[in-house]
Parts: C-alpha cells; sequence; structure tokens
C-alpha cells in the first residue's frame, strides 16, 4: 500500500505555505507514511535525522528517531536484522494471518464493519474536493494513512488550491475526529507495537492540537 489512494490532480497551485501549515503537513504525511507501510532504510534515516524536544510532540518524535538510529547505524549499513524486525511488527500489527491486531480503517471503528457507510461518505467528500483514488492502491479510501494523507494534501494544496482553515475543518470533523484518537490510542497500548507505540503517542497527540485549533476556526 502506498502512503495514500489519493491521486495528485493534473495541474495543482503551487503556493507558499506558512512555516506552521508546511509543519502540520510534514507531521499529516509522516504518520501517513509509516501507517501505510513499514519505514524502509530511506524513511529510517530521515526519521534519524530528527531531533525531539520536551513538548508533547518532541517527546515521542525523539523515541522514534532514537529507534530509527538503532536501525540505521549509518546511512550505508543499515541493520537489517532490525528492519525485518520493523516488518514483522507493522504485519503483526496491520495484516497478520487473516487480520491485524488493529483495523485502521474509519468504517470498522465507527461501525464495527468494514467498507460501510463512513467509507461512502468519505468518497462522496473526495469527489466534492476533486481527489481521485490511486487505482494501483487496493485498501479502501478510509484507512488511516490515506485519510491522513489526503489532509496533507488538503493543506499544502495537492488537489488544486491549499484548502481553507474552514474546508479543513468541515473534512477533519467528519471524517477523522471522532474515530482518529482512539485508534491511535489503541496502537500506543498494542501487544505487539514497539516502533509504533510512540507513533500511536504522536498521532493522539497530533490530533489533539488540531482538534483544539479547528474549534477556534468559525
Amino acid at each position: 500500500m502506498t502512503a495514500s489512494t489519493a491521486r495528485r490532480t493534473p495541474a495543482p497551485h503551487e503556493v507558499p505555505l506558512g512555516e506552521e501549515d508546511a509543519m502540520r503537513a510534514r507531521l499529516y504525511g509522516l504518520i501517513a507514511h509509516l501507517l501505510a507501510a513499514p519505514p524502509d532504510t530511506a524513511m529510517l534515516a530521515d526519521l534519524a535525522r530528527l531531533a525531539g524536544d520536551a513538548s508533547d510532540l518532541g517527546r515521542p518524535l525523539g523515541v522514534m528517531a532514537e529507534m530509527a538510529r538503532e536501525c540505521v547505524p549509518d546511512a550505508l549499513s543499515p541493520n537489517e536484522q532490525a528492519s525485518d524486525r520493523l516488518a514483522r511488527e507493522y504485519h503483526d500489527l496491520f495484516i497478520g494471518l487473516g487480520r491485524g491486531e488493529l483495523l485502521p480503517y474509519a468504517s470498522y471503528y465507527l461501525t464495527g464493519f468494514l467498507n460501510e457507510k463512513p467509507l461512502a461518505r468519505l468518497r462522496a467528500r473526495m469527489k466534492e474536493l476533486g481527489i481521485e483514488r490511486d487505482p494501483s492502491v487496493r485498501e479502501p479510501e478510509d484507512h488511516m494513512a490515506a485519510i491522513l494523507d489526503m489532509m496533507a494534501g488538503l493543506i499544502v494544496g495537492r488537489f488544486g488550491s491549499p484548502a481553507d482553515l474552514a474546508t479543513q475543518k468541515t473534512f477533519f470533523t467528519a471524517h477523522l475526529a471522532d474515530w482518529g484518537p482512539y485508534f491511535f490510542r489503541d496502537l500506543e497500548k498494542a501487544q505487539a507495537a514497539h516502533f509504533y507505540a510512540p507513533l500511536g503517542t504522536l498521532g493522539r497527540v497530533f490530533l489533539g492540537i488540531e482538534q483544539s485549533a479547528f474549534e477556534m476556526v468559525d
């Protein structure tokens, strides 16, 4: 699975972003990428260069960066054993034999079943926003990785002009707010989660910050 079921429109408008919006888009994209597939060596090298801090967002980022440095001690000598361990962890969490420990779909979290009304509502909203499904991706569009990637795309203007905050809020409220925090809490405490546990913390904290910010948008 790629990081998104969504496809770039033919001619997006390139508009410079402010620092805060650029950071938001990077975080949405980072979390989406790691939920879409286990990190490869290049992704681990990027994570290893991150610097955490004492903030609620900085702490889990710092933990993930340290884990990444253990997996890739230097750019030319990846730790294959550690990379295999991450691939197994991802498999156990999200794929499994029959199913993984977690099912990262809006339909499942909101109804208990896959491919239900939350997916239909998301597809309708995607059509309104001009977001096309990537035909190479087999996962339903309501996979957490895809929805986060769509949020990143709305912020940066990947599907046309960058979406205003009201449009972002509408999308976030309709397709993330009701289930995203529960998914990330489950990821934090999943039995199979080691590398992915701090990603759960990062996602939970980040969505909480986004929710609080959107509450101030008229």
